[in-house]
């Protein structure tokens, strides 16, 4: 009986001293920052994190963490992407879509929880590739195979489609006015189709074909596989004309601006420009999977850094194949790189770790929860 007691107490001691140890880690070196532009330049974005699952978001619980400290289990790697594609950010939330997953992941950040939209049967995405939000955090996808745009409320829940097979070729990205009055859909085209490479505009509260602008060709207003557009805040629509390896712009009715970019090599080049996004400044960023970085412009075209470089390694700001940007309203940098499959987050300098995002919390997230997402 003797036995019995002692061997009873020093199990409850081994057990209540791994307890104490899951509810206090010892605590790791601090890494170095990785910050751009590198020193002895001033630091104007600092890495704060990548996310690659579910698990990089949702917050495990108490008890399974503690039965995890007992039995050696491993932390689940949670649910991940096979292809990010594009990226779109608000409100704390980062919205990735993923054509082979045929889904869009949605990283709740300040809510802590992870879901899909698109993945039931009813409204089921095929290939999603660009995507944008508006004010209202209503969700714009473009499906390439189905030819739609479709667009989800802030829960995920399917509300309507844009456009149609008899309306597009190969459409890719999409931008939405932030009222939502206007979407800009852009539809790539192809080497046989003249008409096709074109940005075509359409009402967001009806859905009724407004106008169309651009045309193939290599001239002002003129594109060759335009791949991506974005609003800026005084209306002007940026698209990214990939084959003529530059940069686009108009005013709100696709009326050609002026035009920025070139082939080239070197920084302010473009050798494969596939994405683009607009922060509340004007701050223009372009990724190029080519160079392996993010460019950002001033609204005037002029070059005014560079994130990351091109390596065949996994690690913060190293891409192989750098795909969707999105700047959020507090001036974070969401970037997607397809073969890494993940996203890096950047925030600005003088922002505090944890600090913005935050405080403009989207919406709860419905019934699709990181449990729940397929």
């Amino acid at each position: 009986m003797c036995m019995t007691r002692n061997w009873l107490a020093t199990a409850l001691a081994f057990t209540a001293l791994l307890a104490g140890c899951a509810q206090a880690p010892r605590k790791a070196e601090p890494a170095r920052e990785i910050v751009f532009p590198s020193p002895p330049e001033e630091p104007r974005f600092v890495f704060e994190r990548s996310l690659y699952t579910s698990a990089d978001v949702v917050e495990e619980d108490r008890s399974t963490a503690l039965r995890r400290a007992l039995t050696g289990e491993a932390e689940s790697g949670g649910l991940g992407m096979a292809k990010p594609y594009g990226i779109a950010a608000s409100g704390g939330r980062v919205y990735v879509t993923d054509p082979v997953a045929r889904s869009v992941r949605v990283f709740d950040i300040p809510a802590k929880k992870f879901f899909s939209i698109g993945a039931d049967p009813q409204d089921q995405l095929v290939q999603p590739l660009g995507l944008d939000v508006d004010a209202n955090l209503n969700l714009y996808v473009v499906d390439a195979v189905t030819k739609h745009v479709k667009i989800y409320d802030p829960q995920g829940k399917f509300l309507r489609l844009l456009g149609g097979p008899k309306m597009f070729a190969r459409p890719s990205g999409v931008a939405v006015a932030p009222a939502g009055d206007r979407v800009y859909v852009v539809d790539t085209g192809g080497v046989q189709r003249q008409e096709e490479h074109r940005v075509r505009v359409f009402d967001g509260a009806s859905g009724a074909h407004l106008f169309d602008f651009g045309k193939r060709g290599t001239g002002e207003g003129e594109f060759n596989l335009a791949r991506d557009a974005a609003i800026a805040p005084d209306g002007r629509v940026y698209v990214v004309d990939s084959g003529n390896f530059r940069i686009q712009v108009f005013d709100r009715d696709g009326k050609f601006l002026k035009a920025f970019g070139s082939v080239g090599r070197y920084p302010g080049n473009f050798a494969r420009p596939r994405e683009i996004a607009i922060d509340r400044e004007g701050r223009v960023y372009v990724s190029d999977a080519a160079f392996g970085n993010l460019q950002i412009f001033d609204g005037d075209g002029q070059l005014l850094m560079h994130i990351g470089e091109r390596s065949e390694r996994d690690q913060p700001a190293r891409y192989m194949l750098p795909s969707g940007v999105a700047v959020d309203r507090d001036g974070r940098i969401y970037v997607a790189d397809e073969f890494f499959r993940r996203v890096d987050v950047f925030r600005p300098a003088a922002l505090k770790p944890h600090e913005g995002h935050s405080a403009t919390a989207a919406p709860a997230a419905g019934p699709q929860d990181a449990a729940k997402a397929k």
